[in-house]
């Protein structure tokens, strides 16, 4: 890290720096192997809903969109139409 603040290169003394400001954060994440990776999944997962639907007309229904986009809900009901008893 020294060795990069002292480079010449403006893309390595950047590079220092911000290892410099992360470096507790880096190192704890050596020790319990934690990530942001999933809160990451979940905010591409809400970014691309809203971009489907061009916008909501209420925040609640992108909250409602979010949960079930989200929440990998495994006991809501089958849909009536997609699953409908066939008939003879």
């Amino acid at each position: 890290v020294s060795w990069a603040r002292r480079c010449r290169l403006t893309p390595f003394k950047k590079l220092g720096a911000t290892i410099r400001d992360h470096l507790t954060g880096i190192l704890r994440h050596f020790d319990t192997g934690l990530s942001n990776g999933q809160v990451e999944a979940f905010n591409a997962q809400i970014q691309a809903a809203k971009a489907r639907a061009k916008g909501y007309r209420t925040d609640a229904n992108l909250i409602a969109i979010s949960y079930l986009l989200c929440a990998k809900l495994r006991h809501l009901p089958r849909h009536p139409w997609l699953h409908a008893p066939h008939q003879t």
